[in-house]
């Protein structure tokens, strides 16, 4: 019988409209949160009493606060430096064009072997899989058995899926998670098995099915 489920809601942050058709990483840009019919949707699929975690970018606070006003709740939210993007170094901010002039056979190396790869500068995303984990642990440990929702972004969300299956990085940046999508990952303490973790749903697209 289990005895006590800590539920993550991983939600992606809305669109960084400026940045499109370039790789923004780590970034600070503002997310386009005019859709409040998806932040209603939104607010209505999660648990009202939860700890809130966004990251140190302005666009996870901005998609944290739309989908807030919409169900009229104001929680604190506790800021997570190890859930921010990917960091991709001197290549952020440059358009894939522009990427694969300056980059020369970097950028065939990043692109043959992701998930090792290093643009320079930056972090690999074995990187960002092993500031995730542990973070993912110890916040787990701290709201055991309760709902947490984050709202973070397709690099962090992958490696926190990669963390809960144990799939080896390669596999996990195969994952899509699209903007304002909800992941709910599930952390099972019961006997038996002990701790484990199970997935209810990846990358579920509110807006895909009719209001």
């Amino acid at each position: 019988m289990e005895t006590n489920i800590t539920r993550w809601w991983w939600i992606r942050h809305a669109p960084v409209t400026i940045a499109e058709g370039k790789l923004y990483g780590q970034r600070d840009l503002p997310a386009n949160v005019s859709e409040s019919h998806l932040f209603k949707a939104l607010s209505l699929a999660l648990p009202l009493e939860a700890a809130w975690i966004i990251t140190p970018l302005k666009r996870t606070r901005q998609t944290a606060d739309a989908i807030n006003e919409e169900a009229t709740i104001y929680p604190n939210y506790h800021i997570e430096q190890d859930f921010i993007e990917q960091n991709f170094g001197e290549w952020q901010g440059l358009s894939w064009d522009e990427l694969h002039k300056q980059a020369g056979d970097n950028f065939h190396k990043f692109w043959v072997a992701p998930a090792n790869q290093s643009p320079p500068g930056g972090e690999s995303f074995v990187n960002v899989i092993n500031r995730v984990g542990p973070a993912i642990d110890r916040l787990t440990s701290e709201h055991q058995g309760k709902d947490i929702i984050s709202v973070a972004h397709g690099g962090s969300i992958r490696a926190a899926i990669a963390h809960a299956l144990g799939l080896c990085p390669e596999k996990a940046l195969a994952i899509m998670v699209d903007n304002c999508s909800l992941s709910c990952l599930e952390h099972v303490d019961g006997p038996g098995k002990g701790s484990s973790w199970r997935i209810s749903c990846i990358n579920f697209m509110i807006n895909r099915f009719p209001q």
